[in-house]
């Protein structure tokens, strides 16, 4: 256990957690909805400090981020637990926790974990396959430490970290790739249990803030694959983060509780890519279709074939210097 950051102490042993923004008020000897943050006596405490149940060496291309290192191997660890109620979680195995459950993983500390990746020739640490929001304290000292020995940091996250916890993160989380997983009330009411408005603040305080984005939409079959729900997230991508921010918008498959719809269509991610496109979007990307060529990397400027992807592996990588060797342009990103 460790003593939470960002939470108050309120009347008769009541807190306030401050990590994200559902502001959970937690009464003596109760967790948050993360069930990983309890109050013991009128202190906050994080659960799962140190208690990865996850460690793997990954393609920084599985985060998705494809505009960070090409070709590297990213260090990702997990702890349990999760601040969203997906339907759909592709991992609810870990990040699905009962409201008491015992916190299970094995101990490590930031140290250990800088050593490993080191070990492993990885040039970034992920903080991954759950949420890294719930475990920010132990994922806070390992970026610090990270930065120190000069690998970067890269949150995966759905993107309801508050603004006080973010900006403390901030000078040492390099990129993030941040789910947006709809673009309406309803559906993040219904499916996501938060609250769309909230995510949308976070996605332009990361950019605020120097933190390389690229988005994921999972498209989901009469949930959030309408013309106009791609064409407001595509809009809002372009008016608030600008043209070069990659979305990836993603194959949903039957899983967890949402086992009614099909796979989404290969021709539902190409109409999404055109829609995002047409918005002014240089880079969007389509995920878990490997083989369909909606993977590769294009010049913006002259639309030459730069990075030719199958799955997380890159097949080719043409890219000198951050530009295309044909025309000069610039491609977005970082260490391109």
């Amino acid at each position: 256990m460790r003593e939470a950051m960002f939470y108050e102490r309120l009347n008769e042993n009541l807190v306030r957690c401050g990590l994200c923004r559902h502001h959970c008020q937690i009464g003596d000897g109760a967790r948050g909805i993360c069930a990983v943050r309890e109050n013991r006596g009128g202190t906050l405490y994080s659960l799962v400090y140190g208690k990865l149940v996850a460690e793997n060496v990954d393609p920084i291309e599985k985060k998705p981020l494809f505009h960070v290192l090409p070709a590297s191997r990213s260090f990702s660890i997990a702890t349990v637990g999760c601040n969203f109620r997906c339907r759909h979680c592709q991992n609810y195995s870990i990040s699905q926790v009962p409201p008491k459950a015992p916190i299970v993983g094995e101990d490590h500390s930031p140290q250990s974990v800088i050593r490993k990746a080191q070990a492993m020739g990885c040039r970034s640490i992920a903080y991954t396959y759950t949420e890294p929001t719930i475990f920010f304290e132990f994922a806070y000292d390992t970026a610090r430490l990270a930065k120190e020995a000069g690998l970067l940091n890269v949150f995966v996250t759905n993107g309801y970290i508050t603004k006080k916890a973010l900006t403390t993160v901030a000078p040492y989380l390099d990129a993030a790739n941040i789910d947006l997983k709809g673009f309406s009330e309803g559906f993040y009411r219904d499916y996501i249990h938060a609250r769309l408005s909230e995510v949308l603040d976070s996605i332009v305080e990361h950019r605020k803030l120097g933190i390389w984005l690229e988005l994921t939409t999972l498209i989901i079959p009469g949930l959030n694959d309408s013309d106009e729900e791609l064409q407001g997230i595509a809009s809002f991508i372009v008016g608030n983060l600008g043209g070069d921010t990659p979305w990836h918008v993603t194959q949903f498959y039957p899983t967890y509780q949402l086992t009614d719809r099909p796979r989404t269509p290969v021709e539902t991610l190409r109409r999404a890519r055109d829609i995002g496109k047409a918005a002014g979007l240089r880079y969007v990307y389509e995920g878990n279709v490997p083989g369909e060529g909606g993977e590769n990397t294009f010049c913006p400027s002259c639309a030459a074939l730069l990075i030719g992807r199958h799955g997380y592996l890159i097949e080719r990588n043409r890219i000198e210097n951050g530009a295309c060797p044909d025309c000069g342009a610039v491609i977005a990103g970082i260490g391109m």
